[in-house]
């Protein structure tokens, strides 16, 4: 007996080291763009989707306060007035939620990913890292706990005005899809989801979808020329998601918003409906455009300020 105690206490050090699991990604957090008029993009997400503002907060490496427009009590679309270039790229980052933050810091450490040395609290309370993908878009990886600035705000700024009530996808402008699934796939496990073009021999969107939800990502694939400031705040969009496109059409039409077009069904089957218009204002002229897919996705592609409104 003792014998064999001895051979198993021996083979224990040989035994490889057990690989970091990866927790779960469950959903989309955040958008956070940057404009030159908020007062503007007020009069937009408030008076036209009928997202409230719920708080201000601020971030590392961001040098004003953030507008926090509140989608649900897991997401939401953030701006700060902060826009000093108009040929400049409007999103600062794009938000997943997780549940457990230092496993996942831990994980992607051990996948090779350039992580934060040390994870902490962030300002809200929450605990969170960010990253960088292959393109060098900011992912944020957040896990909401009980008590901080989100968890006090429950139950506030839940408007029955609201487009829409969840967000379904985040749109990044994207060179190369496979760079991109290296991260996204291989190491983070999100699933294919469809991909296509505004033609049947090309590929311009790729969407992949979150390991442990129903979120995804959507790859706007860059081919040459490189996208201009208007393509590229096309590009960088947040979809939200409607059961009733033609009612949603009639909403925004009550709130003064005028579609160039009627709902139409786009390329992968559901319904699109594209709300843009141009609004003059201090210091520049602030275009919005917003697009809604059955399925049902409504995108705010950011143009002149800031998300992909």
């Amino acid at each position: 007996m003792k014998s064999g105690l001895k051979r198993l206490f021996f083979l224990i050090p040989l035994l490889p080291a057990l690989a970091a699991e990866r927790p779960p990604i469950v959903g989309i957090a955040n958008f956070v763009v940057k404009t030159d008029n908020l007062e503007e993009v007020r009069k937009f997400y408030t008076g036209v989707l009928g997202y409230d503002e719920v708080f201000k907060h601020r971030r590392p490496g961001v040098a004003a306060d953030i507008a926090v427009f509140k989608v649900n009590e897991q997401q939401y679309i953030e701006v700060t007035q902060t826009l000093a270039n108009e040929a400049g790229d409007k999103m600062i980052q794009i938000g997943f939620e997780t549940k457990n933050a230092r496993k996942l810091r831990d994980y992607l450490a051990e996948k090779g990913v350039a992580v934060p040395g040390k994870l902490k609290k962030d300002g809200d309370g929450n605990l969170s890292f960010s990253v960088k993908d292959p393109e060098g878009h900011s992912v944020e990886f957040v896990e909401y706990l009980k008590g901080p600035l989100h968890q006090k705000n429950l139950g506030k700024a839940i408007s029955a005005k609201r487009i829409s009530d969840h967000m379904l996808h985040v749109g990044v402008h994207v060179k190369s899809a496979e760079a991109q699934d290296r991260f996204y796939k291989d190491i983070l496990g999100f699933r294919f989801q469809w991909k296509g073009g505004p033609l049947d021999d090309r590929i311009d969107w790729v969407s992949m979808m979150v390991p442990d939800g129903n979120n995804w990502i959507e790859y706007m694939m860059w081919r040459d020329p490189p996208p201009n400031p208007q393509q590229l705040g096309v590009w960088h969009h947040v979809g939200v998601g409607t059961l009733d496109i033609q009612g949603l059409y009639r909403t925004v039409v009550s709130r003064g918003y005028t579609p160039r077009r009627e709902p139409n069904i786009a390329r992968d089957g559901r319904w699109l409906l594209q709300l843009s218009r141009s609004v003059t204002g201090s210091p520049s002229t602030v275009r919005t455009g917003l697009s809604i897919t059955k399925g049902y996705a409504l995108e705010i592609p950011w143009r002149s300020f800031a998300v992909g409104v």
